[in-house]
């Protein structure tokens, strides 16, 4: 399978490309600010041709392009209910300082909006994709799985970083969501799985249960939450 990620030119959002092989139909997965230019110079330099567009949640610095990329190609964005509102107002997902950023840009909506639930197979560009639905940074937030070279490989966006997790105060955040989310969703994967997260480099799960201070409270909530074992 091809994989191939670049920071976008703000925030350092991750930007990536998922196909089965070069020359093939791919997925564009979180289209940041200011992508278009680099994003073309992949899809030509590996000969690629996007039929979708995936987002881990409806954050500004992840959806920043959507709107030209979908349009340029004719194809749709798939994003999770939570957080569909967040394609049509940016400013949802935003603090009353932060809304400042948007200053007087114009924003539209792709013409073409899907919703993927929980759990959901998504069958494109000939790739088998498993949609984890995992709250906490905002409503809508989801992680992406598929497996390659008999591992999975886990799209997490702002869910898990390396060493930390996305941030919970913005509007429609919660923490006690986040570490539930991290605890069904995250610390049941395999140690091997690796994990291409929204910014920063890649880990994998193995590395961040054994050193991430987040999944380790997690485990412990989880833990505390079932009570201790009792006999008959």
């Amino acid at each position: 399978m091809l994989v191939a990620g670049f920071p976008a030119a703000a925030f350092g959002t991750n930007c990536y490309l998922l196909a089965r092989a070069p020359g093939e139909e791919c997925l564009v997965v979180d289209p940041g600010i200011d992508v278009v230019a680099r994003l073309d110079e992949l899809l030509e330099e590996h000969r690629l041709r996007p039929v979708a567009v995936l987002l881990t949640h409806g954050h500004i610095d992840h959806t920043f392009s959507v709107t030209p990329v979908c349009g340029a190609r004719g194809v749709p964005a798939y994003v999770h209910p939570g957080d569909r509102a967040m394609l049509a107002d940016p400013a949802l997902g935003l603090s009353r300082d932060m809304r400042s950023l948007l200053g007087g840009f114009e924003w539209s909506e792709p013409d073409d909006v899907r919703v993927m639930a929980d759990g959901e197979p998504l069958r494109l560009a000939g790739l088998e994709i498993t949609v984890d639905h995992a709250p906490g940074h905002t409503p809508g937030s989801v992680m992406f799985r598929l497996p390659e070279d008999g591992r999975d490989l886990c799209l997490s966006g702002d869910v898990l970083f390396a060493g930390s997790i996305g941030r919970t105060d913005l509007p429609g955040g919660d923490h006690a969501t986040m570490l539930a989310s991290l605890a069904t969703k995250v610390l049941p994967l395999p140690d091997e799985t690796v994990v291409l997260p929204g910014h920063g480099p890649r880990t994998t799960v193995g590395r961040e249960r054994a050193s991430n201070p987040f999944l380790a409270d997690a485990a412990a909530r989880s833990a505390s939450a079932a009570g201790p074992s009792r006999g008959l």
